[in-house]
């Protein structure tokens, strides 16, 4: 029997699946996901980016241009 079968629908269970939705949104792993939630509110009948497109746009805004101190 698998671990998270076990685990379903006890406290721990309910625990461990918050630190895991806790972990991915730190990391930014859900990141689509919530694009694609935000989108279908706000954007209604426009199609959202594809998963690749999404990533492309978002990497490029954080490493495109120059981001010195000084």
């Amino acid at each position: 029997m698998r671990a998270r079968s076990i685990l379903r629908g006890t406290a721990l269970g309910g625990a461990m699946a918050a630190v895991l939705r806790w972990l991915r949104a730190l990391s930014g792993d859900d990141a689509y996901e919530r694009y694609l939630a935000h989108h279908a509110r706000a954007h209604e009948g426009a199609a959202p980016a594809s998963r690749r497109a999404f990533y492309a746009a978002r990497e490029a805004a954080k490493w495109g241009g120059i981001s010195r101190c000084c």
